[in-house]
């Protein structure tokens, strides 16, 4: 795969549309004109390209309001503040994309150590993941009423930010590793405690997505080497999904996904299954996939100031991540990288155009998505 500059990159896909388009005028009623289009350079997470999406945790992870708090109030000492409730993750809207929001600022700083922001987002990360503001997050998740509290798309991007921190290998990142680990133990226990509880996978496109969920966690599990974590992930994966077959995609998209039902359902199961067990299984559960056909086309925001309506630009993204993954693990779905590369490229330029409430989340999909693009 080629890699260029992003700019160069909308320059060449904005020029091959000028073709396509002059070619398609000539067509007549005799005669059909097929135009192949160059392939799309597959987009590389670049220093310019970091420092622009840096400035998206950077706005968001101390911005308290406007905020959804996704909190259950049991009485009125329980009506505080969002830093007050969260002084971890009180940012960038709510919990979870909080959560993700220091992920992105993470993997950013770790991967870029000319980042133009560096000192200001560590600055803001040390102000706030401190022992006494994770001890109060603890004590949250804790109180009888709020035990379920993110349940699982929060708890997933939790344990992907303890993950980055883990392998960053820096004081920083060692000392704050240090600091959010009491609190992602607590989340791997929940996960522990509540895949046996769930008789039904939950497959729809947005945050209760149970195959999301598990990926993330998975990766985790095996990170930290935690059996129980990945033993229950992979009977839980294999228990909803095995006997999966012809999964409706042509269903997809609904109006507010940011992730891929069918497609999510292929992330975990990559991960769980043998190599054998999954040729066989992917190819009954999509058929024509193990030949590189998927018909999907590339999801449409009708309008940016609407936060839900937003949420496609996620799924295009997430969409992208996944077959990126899929073709790193096994070389024979590499032409689906195409797909991916359509779907990332037509979406990284609207990160910047979709309102707050809409945005703030979107840069830590891109950051994924281009993070597996390189694998």
């Amino acid at each position: 795969m080629k890699y260029v500059l992003y700019s160069l990159l909308i320059l060449a896909l904005l020029s091959c549309k000028e073709n396509v388009d002059s070619e398609s005028s000539t067509e007549n009623n005799e005669t059909q004109i097929v135009v192949v289009e160059d392939q799309i350079p597959t987009p590389q997470l670049n220093l310019q390209q970091a420092n622009n999406l840096a400035q998206l945790p950077l706005h968001c992870i101390e911005t308290e309001y406007p905020n959804k708090m996704g909190h259950v109030t049991a009485s009125p000492v329980d009506q505080k503040r969002p830093r007050v409730q969260h002084p971890v993750f009180y940012g960038c809207f709510d919990w979870h994309s909080a959560v993700h929001g220091y992920w992105s600022a993470v993997t950013l700083l770790k991967q870029f150590p000319e980042l133009e922001t560096r000192e200001e987002l560590l600055l803001k990360i040390e102000r706030n993941l401190t022992a006494e503001n994770i001890n109060v997050e603890i004590a949250y998740l804790n109180t009888k009423d709020n035990k379920t509290f993110e349940r699982t798309y929060g708890w997933a991007w939790l344990l992907k930010l303890q993950q980055e921190l883990d392998t960053w290998q820096s004081k920083e990142g060692k000392e704050f590793a240090r600091i959010l680990q009491p609190l992602s133990d607590i989340i791997a226990q929940r996960y522990i405690e509540y895949l046996p509880k769930l008789n039904y996978a939950i497959r729809v496109g947005e945050h209760s997505n149970t195959a999301f969920g598990m990926a993330f966690a998975y990766d985790y599990a095996v990170h930290a080497q935690n059996a129980a974590l990945q033993s229950i992930i992979e009977t839980t994966a294999k228990e909803f999904y095995s006997k999966d077959t012809n999964c409706p995609i042509s269903w997809e998209p609904s109006g507010y996904d940011f992730l891929s039902p069918c497609l999510e359902e292929i992330d975990i199961m990559r991960r769980v299954l043998t190599a054998e067990e999954f040729h066989s299984w992917v190819k009954e559960f999509l058929p024509g996939i193990e030949n590189g056909k998927l018909d999907i086309e590339i999801g449409k925001v009708s309008d940016r100031r609407d936060g839900k309506l937003v949420h496609i630009d996620g799924l295009n993204l997430s969409r992208a991540w996944v077959l990126y993954g899929l073709a790193a693990q096994y070389p024979e779905y590499t032409n689906l990288t195409e797909i991916a590369d359509a779907h990332i490229t037509n979406t990284l330029p609207n990160l910047v155009a979709d309102d707050y409430a809409g945005g703030h989340w979107l840069g830590s999909f891109a950051i994924y998505a281009l993070q597996n693009a390189e694998n």
